[in-house]
């Protein structure tokens, strides 16, 4: 059949559990529906009000807030999954998405896997594992450890033959979770810690590995897709070099730094490693990409063997659903198209709109959503999962929608980005919808002269402000139709009221910033709520301004919070494991 097209006349599955939460479940659900394919979706007790539930056929209650009682339970899932009568699973991205356990766990169950093989899970999702792949693939990766360290004394040894500085990278995990960049042997123990912390709580697995640490990388990847009769083809490249803490702010594709040959080759490479390891399904072949003397190199970094967060930019300019493709593939239909069908038209820029505050690090900033409005038009496209009154919890990650906009070529993807994001109405959280302007009017990103460093490094973001409020007074209804959740037997059901006349929504609380001052006199204060994870001072200490007194955990991420002024520290506040509010007191100092 031509490229895209295949018939659809008996659905592959009569009924889909979608494993997560938040937008990913509602691209699942989408492509499901497209397929008539029924949905059943899952939730925290966190999410029981969440926008995701209302794009499902059915839901069910998972367990409390914490991910390991709800999203990472296997076993209630696979309850859920058969009280429901799903013949499938996705897993979406994140949580248990590249598990190797619960995979093989629902294919035990007599359910199918809308993913990779966990035999494939197990050689990719490790990155030491799949080192050694892409190796046995003729494919080269940047030099590193075979295995993990047990040590952070190893750090050291490893600096003295391919110097400092050295990355810690969490094994079975990605995002930037357990990642930490050891300059010297001074900061290695305290940075294998982190990064050991970092994995468990996001991965439930501390192992990490170390490898060279390139100083001006690209980080460009390649989507591959792969059926079980053993096609595997390439779909081009996305650059996701602009980041935070290793975590994707802007992605794009095709990349302003990769041309036709280096573009045949990356895509060559991420074939191999993907027939290796025996493949099936959606993955990404991540690679780091130097400008050298000798011309541009790659280093192949790791595989995801997921959909991507940023699957849409290449959606857009292929022209292909990767998520119905992920869907008909483990129903065991062969791709849509071969690698001779695959033209790349266009540019596509996808923009991570989370719930941080750029202008203080990036730091996480969960509350409520008091006023949010989408933009449109021509080559934009919204995938969120809030609406106005929604919570954006400190449990979960930060991502309230991503905005991907697509363009004949990159300066009108450059331009309908711009103009899409000055609609983009979200009020309540800080986001990080400044910081993405700011890099769109940027000659810099204009011209592609950017690496993975340039957002941490080069650019001052301490003065950018939030936008001032849109929000417009809600019109009056003549009636107010009004949904009360019950759950039976663990089941969500809605059930509506109507109230005749005209009644006014009341409006939401006003939320209080995270980002604003971290101290208030002698009394240093929570910018955000999360848990305390290590205190760096006792009482009595000497400390100065920007010195580290805590470790605070809020969205998967630990932050550093600092003093604010010079002092003595007259009191600690807060322990290891004390969940904190924003706007607690961590510490006095007089």
């Amino acid at each position: 059949m031509g490229a895209g097209l295949r018939s659809t006349a008996m659905a592959p599955f009569k009924k889909v559990l979608v494993a997560n939460r938040g937008e990913i479940a509602i691209r699942v659900f989408r492509a499901c529906r497209d397929l008539d394919i029924q949905t059943v979706a899952v939730y925290s007790e966190a999410d029981r009000d969440a926008a995701f539930l209302d794009y499902a056929d059915e839901s069910y209650l998972l367990g409390p807030t914490p991910p390991a009682e709800s999203y990472l339970n296997q076993q209630r899932l696979l309850d859920v999954a058969k009280k429901a009568g799903a013949e499938a699973i996705h897993p979406g991205y994140g949580f248990l998405s590249e598990n190797p356990t619960f995979a093989k766990a629902v294919v035990d169950a007599g359910l199918v896997w809308i993913g990779p093989p966990p035999e494939a899970v197990v050689a990719m999702g490790d990155k030491v594992s799949a080192r050694k792949v892409a190796h046995e693939a003729g494919v080269a990766s940047v030099p590193g450890t075979d295995k993990p360290i047990a040590s952070y004394t190893e750090i050291a040894e490893f600096a003295k033959e391919h110097g400092w500085p050295v990355a810690i990278k969490a094994a079975h995990g990605g995002g930037g979770r357990g990642f930490r960049v050891v300059r010297e042997e001074s900061e290695a123990e305290s940075g294998f810690e982190a990064a050991g912390r970092e994995a468990m709580l996001a991965f439930g697995n501390a192992d990490a590995y170390i490898e060279r640490y390139l100083e001006e990388p690209r980080h460009v990847e390649i989507q591959v897709m792969a059926d079980s009769s053993g096609n595997v083809i390439h779909l081009g490249e996305r650059d996701c070099s602009l980041q935070r803490r290793h975590q994707k702010l802007v992605e794009e594709s095709p990349s302003p730094a990769v041309d036709d040959a280096v573009r045949a080759a990356m895509g060559e490479a991420a074939v191999k490693v993907a027939v290796a390891a025996s493949y099936v399904s959606a993955g990404t072949v991540e690679f780091l990409l130097e400008q050298t003397d000798d011309g541009p190199k790659f280093w192949f970094l790791e595989m995801n063997t997921r959909l991507q967060v940023e699957h849409p930019v290449t959606e857009a300019v292929t022209g292909l659903d990767l998520a119905k493709e992920m869907i008909l593939v483990a129903s065991g239909e062969q791709l849509s198209l071969s690698q001779s069908d695959v033209q790349l038209r266009g540019h596509a820029i996808e923009l991570r709109i989370n719930a941080e505050n750029p202008a203080k690090n990036f730091m996480p900033n969960p509350g409520t959503i008091t006023a949010y409005s989408e933009p449109g038009g021509p080559g934009v496209r919204v995938d969120s999962a809030v609406r106005e009154g929604s919570e954006i919890p400190q449990s979960y990650d930060s991502l309230i929608a991503k905005l991907i906009c697509f363009g004949r070529d990159r300066p009108e993807a450059i331009a309908r980005t711009r103009r899409a994001l000055s609609e983009f109405v979200i009020e309540g959280p800080a986001t990080t919808i400044p910081f993405h302007a700011l890099v769109l009017e940027s000659e810099w990103f204009r011209t592609g002269d950017f690496s993975t460093k340039t957002v941490e490094r080069d650019l001052d973001l301490k003065d950018l402000k939030q936008p001032e409020s849109r929000h417009r007074p809600e019109a009056k209804r003549d009636a107010k139709a009004n949904e009360l959740l019950v759950e039976v037997d663990g089941k969500r059901m809605a059930v509506r009221v109507v109230e005749e006349g005209a009644r006014k929504r009341p409006k939401p609380p006003e939320q209080k910033r995270a980002g604003g001052h971290s101290g208030a006199g002698e009394n240093l204060i929570a910018p955000m709520q999360g848990v305390i994870v290590k205190t760096l001072v006792t009482q009595g200490s000497d400390v100065k301004a920007g010195d580290g007194i805590v470790v605070l955990e809020a969205m998967k991420m630990e932050n550093m919070i600092s003093c604010h002024r010079d002092g003595v520290v007259k009191e600690l506040k807060v322990a290891a494991g004390d969940p904190v509010q924003l706007g607690a007191t961590l510490a006095i100092i007089e």
